[in-house]
């Protein structure tokens, strides 16, 4: 290429740069909550299209993957506890996202918890969760931490164990991986929906992330397993005690009473336990604590 191609290839270049900036000033309107009304959220995403928006960049794939994934945190933020919150967008935002920088590890690892989550939390969506991730680990297979996050999604979202375990056990293969990924595998395979494994699993998530938000999920999540276990014990007793006297307890003060319990147990929040006329323990509804939404390991009572 002589010099005079050269300047009109670097000022058409030049020449586009507004263009692009002006398309993020479009997209930052359009995914802001303040100026969206629930017909537009609808609509077609601006640039949604990854290979489109790559094509524009100019180059500037990386800082204008950052933007996408700023305002991606401020989309699902501002939604995240609200009635009926929509999601629509938080997909192809993660999808252009990591198609401009497929080494934006935080995308992958935190894009994947927002897709999981339900309800107020998120969409729900574990099976474009596990898409994010396995394309993570495609464009980065030195982030072993990106097999504990597939092996999490497996385990807690879909509850697909045999999977779980397989993504557990490939990280560990990986020099540098953390011990507890094959400790990880060996648990799943063998305990599957255990809630020893369950807490096992939050705890360590609860330990390798700095996120704030993610650590008090893990923390809410322990202590909800943890009433779990309590409830699981008291259902055993509850039926001990119907052996003895004909009847289950009506109050956690009968078990003890009858010397099947040395005080009032009280959950993670402090609040003493109740049963139900079903005999069955329950949280007191006073208590701050939520019992995870997996299923709950307990065994048929007699009729």
């Amino acid at each position: 290429m002589n010099p005079s191609s050269q300047n009109r290839a670097l000022w058409a270049a030049l020449a586009g740069v507004p263009l692009l900036f002006a398309g993020i000033a479009v997209l930052q309107a359009r995914i802001d909550p303040l100026t969206r009304t629930p017909a537009q959220e609808k609509e077609e995403l601006v640039l949604r299209s990854p290979s489109t928006v790559k094509k524009i960049t100019l180059g500037y794939d990386s800082f204008l993957a950052d933007i996408y994934w700023t305002r991606l945190v401020q989309y699902y933020g501002s939604r995240v506890g609200t009635e009926d919150p929509k999601f629509d967008l938080l997909w192809p935002l993660l999808d252009i996202t990591t198609t401009l920088d497929p080494k934006l590890i935080v995308a992958y690892r935190f894009g994947a918890v927002f897709l999981c989550e339900r309800g107020r939390g998120g969409p729900g969506r574990a099976d474009l969760a596990v898409e994010l991730v396995k394309r993570g680990i495609v464009e980065n297979p030195g982030q072993w931490q990106l097999y504990g996050d597939l092996g999490f999604i497996y385990y807690w979202w879909l509850r697909d164990y045999a999977n779980s375990a397989a993504a557990y056990l490939e990280g560990s293969k990986d020099p540098n991986a953390a011990p507890w990924l094959k400790m990880m595998a060996a648990r799943v395979a063998e305990k599957g929906g255990s809630l020893e494994t369950s807490a096992m699993i939050w705890s360590e998530l609860y330990s390798s992330t700095n996120n704030p938000r993610i650590r008090a999920r893990a923390r809410q999540m322990l202590l909800g397993l943890k009433a779990q276990q309590d409830e699981i014990q008291l259902d055993e007793l509850a039926e001990e005690y119907r052996k003895r006297f004909g009847r289950y307890p009506v109050s956690t003060r009968e078990v003890r009473d009858a010397g099947l319990l040395r005080g009032i147990p009280v959950d993670p929040a402090g609040f003493p336990y109740v049963f139900g006329p079903d005999g069955k323990s329950r949280l007191n509804p006073q208590s701050t604590v939520a019992i995870p939404p997996a299923p709950r390991e307990r065994s048929e009572r007699p009729k």
